[in-house]
C-alpha cells in the first residue's frame, strides 16, 4: 500500500506542477531574476518602424473579411510601411470576391480553389512577403490599434525572432460555459508574461504573432499546429519568442463547449505531433531554459498531466477503501469525496450549459475536464490518422 500512496501523491504532484506548480515556480524565478538583473535601459526613445506585413491565411471568412480589412487600415502605425497580403486558398463562399474591391486600397489578394489547410497557404503565401517583419493573425479577429507598434517594438532587440501577441475573448455577463475560455486565457496570459521575462515564450498564439521574415522555415504540409511549431522552431535557432499582453487580437468565445471541445481536440492533436517533431527540444542538456520551460508549461499538459488524473480517481479509491471509505478522519477518504464532488460540478456545469440557470462556479471544473477530455480524444485521432491540416473552424459566439 505504501507503493500505491508514493504512486498517487507523484502524479498529484504532476497534475498540480502542471496547471498550478509551475507558475508559482516561475513567479519566484522571475522574482529572483529581477533581483540580480541590472535593469536595462529603455529603448521607446528610438524610434523603430520598419515596413510591416499583415499576413491573413483565410478560409471562408466572407462573414469577417470587410470588418479585418478596414481593422487593418486603422492600425496605428505608418500608412506607407504597412501591408496586407490575404491568401484565401480553397474558399468558396465569396472570401476571395469581397477582397478584390481592395486592390485599389493595397490589399493583395493571392487565391487558388486547391485547399490545402491553413499552412498550406502560409507557406504558399510567404513568397509574396517582401517586408522584414510579417505579422500573422486570423481572419475573425480585430487587433487592437496599437498592436503592431507594440510588436514591432520588441524587434529592437536583435536576440528576438518572434514576438506572440496576447488573444482576448469577448466577455459576456451571462457567457456560458464556453465562457469559461477567457478566464484560461487570462492565466495564460500571466503565465506568458512572465515566461517571456524569465528567457522565452514556449509557443506564439496564431490569433497574433509576428516573426522575422528572413528567420521563416517552410513547415510540413501536415501541421496542425503552425503557430506553435514556427515559433519554436525560430526559438531553437539561438533567438526567444517575446511576449507583449497589449498587442492583442480579440475574438468571441466559442459558441458552445461542444465547439470548444472540437477546437480544443484538434489542438491536442497537434500537441502530440508537434511533440514528436520537435523531440530535440525536450533534451534539457542543449536548449537549457527553453527545454525547461517547453516541457513544464506544454508537454507535461499534453502527455502526463491528463492521463494521471483518471489513474488519481482509481489510486484514491483503493487507498481510501483500505483505510476504510467511511472513516472521514483519513485523509485520502477525503480527497477521494472531494474528487467526486468536483467531477459531479463539472457534470452539473455541463447539464446547466444550455439552461436558464447559469452558475459560472460550475463551469470551471467542467471547462479543466473538457480541457483534458480533448487531449484523450486528440491523441487518439492523430494516432488514428483522422486529424485533417484542413480548417475545422469552431463556431464563434455573439459579442
Amino acid at each position: 500500500m505504501l507503493a500505491m500512496e508514493i504512486l498517487f501523491w507523484f502524479l498529484v504532484f504532476i497534475v498540480f506542477y502542471a496547471y498550478i506548480g509551475y507558475g508559482m515556480l516561475l513567479f519566484i524565478m522571475v522574482l529572483i531574476k529581477r533581483l540580480f538583473t541590472a535593469k536595462e535601459k529603455s529603448t521607446l526613445d528610438i524610434i523603430y518602424e520598419p515596413e510591416v506585413t499583415l499576413f491573413v491565411a483565410a478560409f471562408n471568412e466572407k462573414d469577417y473579411a470587410d470588418a479585418k480589412v478596414q481593422n487593418g487600415f486603422e492600425i496605428d502605425y505608418p500608412k506607407h510601411k504597412i501591408r496586407q497580403v490575404w491568401v484565401t486558398d480553397g474558399s468558396d463562399d465569396g472570401t476571395p470576391e469581397v477582397l478584390q474591391k481592395y486592390k485599389d486600397q493595397g490589399v493583395e489578394v493571392y487565391h487558388e480553389n486547391k485547399r490545402g489547410g491553413k499552412i498550406g497557404a502560409m507557406n504558399r503565401g510567404m513568397q509574396f512577403v517582401k517586408t522584414p517583419i510579417v505579422v500573422f493573425s486570423d481572419g475573425n479577429t480585430v487587433l487592437g490599434k496599437e498592436s503592431v507598434q507594440r510588436i514591432v517594438n520588441l524587434f529592437k532587440d536583435p536576440k528576438v525572432g518572434c514576438v506572440s501577441g496576447e488573444k482576448r475573448i469577448y466577455n459576456k455577463e451571462k457567457d456560458n460555459a464556453a465562457g469559461t475560455e477567457g478566464i484560461y486565457w487570462k492565466y495564460e496570459s500571466t503565465l506568458k508574461k512572465w515566461d517571456a521575462e524569465l528567457y522565452s515564450v514556449v509557443g506564439a498564439a496564431g490569433e497574433l504573432f509576428a516573426v522575422r521574415t528572413e528567420l521563416f522555415q517552410e513547415v510540413e504540409k501536415d501541421t496542425l499546429l503552425d503557430d506553435f511549431i514556427i515559433s519554436l522552431r525560430i526559438a531553437m535557432q539561438g533567438f526567444t519568442i517575446q511576449y507583449d499582453p497589449e498587442a492583442y487580437a480579440i475574438e468571441t468565445s466559442s459558441a458552445n463547449v461542444k465547439e470548444e471541445l472540437k477546437r480544443k481536440v484538434r489542438i491536442a492533436a497537434g500537441g502530440i505531433q508537434s511533440i514528436i517533431r520537435l523531440s530535440p527540444l525536450l533534451n534539457v542538456f542543449k536548449h537549457g531554459m527553453l527545454s525547461f520551460q517547453y516541457i513544464s508549461h506544454r508537454v507535461l499538459r499534453w502527455t502526463l498531466a491528463p492521463f494521471s488524473l483518471p489513474l488519481i480517481l482509481l489510486l484514491n479509491l483503493w487507498i481510501a477503501v483500505d483505510y476504510g471509505i467511511t472513516n472521514f478522519n483519513n485523509l485520502y477518504v477525503l480527497l477521494f469525496f472531494a474528487q467526486i464532488i468536483f467531477y459531479t460540478m463539472a457534470l452539473l456545469g455541463w447539464y446547466l450549459e444550455n439552461k436558464a440557470i447559469k452558475i459560472k462556479l460550475l463551469f470551471i471544473p467542467y471547462y479543466f475536464f473538457i480541457m483534458n477530455l480533448a487531449v484523450f480524444l486528440g491523441i487518439k485521432r492523430y494516432f488514428k490518422g483522422s486529424q485533417t491540416v484542413n480548417w475545422e473552424r469552431a463556431k464563434r459566439g455573439t459579442k
